[in-house]
């Protein structure tokens, strides 16, 4: 355990190309998404659920935290993480991402010196929704969200350190029915 990093999970996102669903709770591999996430538990002092509703979620006993500004999608999530967190650093992910793993959280923890924000690239794009940020960034994150609707532009203004992807599956989420087709996934 890290007594120095909190895990952050957003699941505050409707799941409108799912009919609703409460995305966490789709299953893969025989086991929902965020009880996989939740392997990610042994690096963190705390976990954090942000979610405005975290009703669907209620049988996994986590600690669930609202957006602290509504409707402002993944940086408003990004941001309320950090605001709720009481360590200085986050590591987030979304809870769609069932192929994010401890190795890969690993790598993000250890090459956080000297930076802000640590995430990974994919096919040369910025790759936001897994990556370790400092909670000190909340603040000033929150009086940007008005104006700034981009998690990517967020990151980009921080001292930011981005690795390259060893797993081609580990940013993939699941958004769509064709995501869950691929995957093998099922409501």
């Amino acid at each position: 355990m890290r007594p120095d990093v909190t895990l952050g999970i957003l699941a505050g996102g409707k799941g409108t190309r799912l009919g609703g669903v409460a995305k966490g709770l789709i299953t893969v591999q025989g086991r929902p998404v965020l009880a996989r996430l939740l392997e990610l538990r042994g690096l963190a002092a705390e976990v954090l659920l942000v979610a405005d509703d975290p009703t669907p979620y209620a049988a996994f006993g986590l600690r669930a935290v609202p957006d602290v500004e509504r409707g402002r999608g993944a940086p408003g999530g990004v941001v309320s993480a950090l605001l709720a967190a009481t360590t200085p650093w986050v590591l987030v992910t979304a809870c769609d991402m069932p192929f994010v793993t401890t190795g890969a959280a690993e790598r993000l923890l250890a090459a956080a010196e000297g930076a802000e924000v640590v995430v990974f690239r994919r096919a040369g794009q910025l790759e936001p929704l897994f990556g370790l940020y400092r909670a000190s960034l909340g603040v000033g994150w929150r009086a940007r969200l008005g104006e700034e609707r981009s998690l990517r532009a967020l990151a980009e203004s921080a001292r930011l350190v981005t690795l390259d992807v060893d797993d081609p599956r580990l940013l993939d989420s699941l958004n769509t029915p064709d995501d869950l087709a691929r995957h093998g996934a099922s409501r």
